[in-house]
């Protein structure tokens, strides 16, 4: 098989926006690859990817403004289709001879999309759909040779062509889910535009991560950080069936895990799976490390830190290893900001929300070289390679979990007894939620505590003086937008009335419904 670079590929130029690699998501759910790349990549390196098809992505800039970040104009000229998404698209209009200016009416949320030229990039997308709007700024003329392909209400040029040159622009965004007819428009430029073949499927993905896996390893061993997550799992399973016994799955049992759960994960991976786990039990010495520590960026750079040494000093009683593989994927990179670095000046261009210990919390001087080969891929997509391999229903179903685990859902210090209230409380919530069968709705269901403050509560007419913990229900495609899920009154009342009589130091049960943004899924 070729090797990725050979594959139809789009490439993503990312300006800053938060939905640039859910751009790149959009593009792999048509079955050609995608790849984000800062927009200050050199033109050389762009093209020396044969890309089929190019997108600039929104941001946060106003073109028009001092210092706003600017593409080889030269993209412009070349022969391969090119889509301009939001600030993507006033930058292509400004940069031809075209004028954006601050409108005088922001356009943000749901609009009805009125064709006024139903084909090319916009066939079999209905008149008066509903797309998603994000801008300040409007395009108040096109560069000559450019056509009005759509408009809304307050948007005369949302949509537009050259189409002897192949650029085209839309000032909505279609990769996100409240855009009806987006998958159409992204469809239209990747097929028909840009002439791309549906080749980048799970076992495409496969054959080649197992030819990269073998080729960078050759005959050496490899350390596996396993979680019992669908990441690590499956990385454990490409991993054993590329390398066999040259690798090694090492647990860690952090002290942060979910009740039962390490305990269940040692018996499947050694006597279903057949693959020999390393258990080490460092609860103690995690806890004892985030003494005292109440900052949440703190306590995942802290378990990062010990995540690793705790691997260096295995790896010499176990080893010589040479390589330490870990579950990173690309929801991690972006939230860390990790593909969004200028290559020019080092500076960040998205703002960084959070880091992950996976790719936040790693030291200079690391002696392992790293093997992230589901670096590339969302969650969804990991979940599909997992069910390729021969993943139960029981791993490749399992909602995500974060590498610091519990730690970071304790507002504050984590304490042994802290953390054992929260995995009561945690228990009972998900067995309610089984039990309801929203298991497989939900993205994630989990509680957090909050040690920091305690309320005021009667019980059997006593005075009570506990902790509240929050119930977290969240629905998503991919983690990086979250909606609050509506759960049954019911649900709710029997999961907060198990918690408060079952779990000693829980007063009260209270429910976030914050979407992400403006929040994060984790408090912390």
């Amino acid at each position: 098989m070729a090797s990725l670079h050979k594959l139809p590929i789009v490439v993503i130029l990312d300006f800053g926006s938060q939905y640039s690699e859910l751009i790149a998501r959009r593009i792999r759910e048509t079955n050609v690859y995608s790849e984000v790349l800062p927009y200050t990549t050199p033109l050389d390196k762009i093209l020396a990817l044969e890309p089929k098809g190019i997108i600039l992505s929104g941001g946060p800039n106003s073109v028009y403004a001092e210092g706003a970040p600017r593409c080889d104009q030269r993209l412009w000229h070349l022969s391969i289709p090119l889509l301009g998404v939001c600030y993507g698209m006033q930058l292509l209009v400004q940069d031809l001879g075209g004028k954006v200016t601050k409108s005088d009416r922001g356009e943000y949320g749901k609009a009805a999309l009125m064709i006024d030229d139903p084909t090319d990039l916009l066939t079999n997308v209905e008149d008066n759909t509903i797309m998603w709007m994000s801008h300040g700024d409007t395009v108040e003329s096109l560069p000559e040779g450019f056509n009005q392909l759509a408009h809304t209400d307050n948007t005369p040029y949302a949509a537009i062509a050259h189409p002897e040159k192949k650029l085209y622009g839309v000032q909505f965004h279609p990769e996100v889910h409240h855009s009806i007819g987006g998958m159409a428009v992204i469809r239209n430029f990747v097929y028909h535009i840009c002439g791309c073949e549906p080749t980048w499927t799970t076992g495409a993905f496969i054959e080649e991560a197992i030819a990269e896996i073998k080729a960078q390893v050759e005959d050496r061993r490899v350390l596996l950080a396993l979680s019992g997550g669908v990441d690590s799992s499956t990385l454990a399973f490409l991993l054993h069936r590329a390398i066999g016994d040259n690798l090694t799955c090492m647990f860690i049992d952090q002290g942060f895990m979910r009740k039962q759960e390490p305990e269940r994960l040692v018996k499947l991976f050694r006597e279903q799976f057949h693959i020999p786990v390393e258990y080490v039990n460092a609860g103690e010495r995690f806890i004892a490390k985030l003494k005292g520590v109440t900052d949440p960026e703190e306590k995942r750079k802290l378990i990062g830190y010990e995540f690793i040494k705790v691997f260096e000093e295995e790896s010499q009683r176990l080893g010589p290893f040479d390589f330490l593989a870990q579950g990173t994927l690309y929801p991690d990179v972006i939230e860390s900001a990790g593909t969004n670095l200028d290559p020019v000046t080092g500076k960040r261009v998205a703002v960084k929300i959070k880091s992950h210990h996976n790719v936040g919390g790693l030291p200079p001087n690391l002696r392992f070289v790293l093997v992230e080969p589901l670096r590339k891929l969302f969650k969804d997509e990991v979940r599909r390679v997992g069910k390729a391999l021969g993943l139960p229903d029981e791993i490749v179903r399992r909602q995500p979990f974060p590498g610091p685990g519990l730690a970071i859902r304790i507002i504050g210090e984590v304490t042994p007894d802290r953390l054992q209230i929260l995995r009561e409380a945690d228990m009972i919530l998900r067995q309610e939620i089984n039990r309801s069968g929203l298991y497989d709705v939900l993205w994630q269901a989990f509680a957090v505590l909050l040690p920091t403050i305690r309320t005021v509560g009667v019980m059997g007419d006593q005075r009570t003086y506990a902790y509240p913990v929050v119930l977290r229900f969240v629905t998503s495609e991919d983690g990086m937008t979250a909606d609050w899920a509506k759960i049954p009154y019911a649900i709710l009342e029997t999961i907060s009335n198990r918690i408060v009589n079952e779990v000693p130091g829980i007063n009260r049960v209270v429910l976030d419904i914050t979407s992400k943004p403006p929040g994060t899924i984790e408090w912390e």
